[in-house]
């Protein structure tokens, strides 16, 4: 069984899509929101980041359409619940250099959680935040989870469409090829 989830990551990326941290399915099979009720791969499937629904076991696969894929803490968990502060804190400036050394044009955090323990704000408003990493500029996205019913799959997928939309215009290479 893994501890940890593997990032889907390479340089220069349009967007890299970063979770709170691993569930422990999920980490176990080695493979991003592999939790059947997540809506994760078909949320970017409809919002066009993807031709088609990626597969979980095809997760690497996303760094084809210049998308990848982080966690911000890297402890598997049955809920994101069970994190303590601390360990945001902790892995802060790990993560930090890693977005740094990728150099994403966006960094999307998938829901305020994550976003609120790195940057200390408590008040987030969806989408573009004012504060970038480096050179990357930082969306906040709502949760994928099947937990998350405070938003339905069509209001997912206009979220995420927002940010395709967003990387559509501002760079000139195509996210679909």
């Amino acid at each position: 069984m893994n501890d940890h989830l593997e990032d889907i990551l390479a340089e220069q990326l349009a967007v890299v899509f970063c979770g709170i941290n691993p569930g422990k399915g999920s980490a176990a099979l080695g493979q991003h929101f592999a939790n059947r009720s997540n809506r994760f791969w078909r949320t970017l499937h409809l919002a066009g980041f993807t031709p088609h629904e990626i597969r979980p076991e095809d997760g690497p696969t996303l760094l084809q359409y210049r998308c990848g894929l982080t966690t911000l803490v890297e402890r598997p968990t049955a809920s994101a619940g069970e994190l303590a502060r601390h360990e945001f804190l902790d892995a802060a400036a790990a993560f930090e250099h890693k977005i740094r050394a990728c150099r994403p044009r966006y960094l999307a955090f998938l829901g305020k959680a994550g976003y609120s323990a790195l940057s200390g704000h408590k008040q987030i408003a969806w989408g573009l935040q004012p504060q970038s990493l480096g050179n990357t500029s930082v969306w906040v996205l709502p949760n994928p989870s099947g937990r998350n019913l405070a938003f339905s799959l069509d209001q997912l997928v206009h979220a995420y469409r927002e940010l395709r939309e967003v990387i559509a215009h501002a760079d000139p290479e195509p996210l679909l090829s």
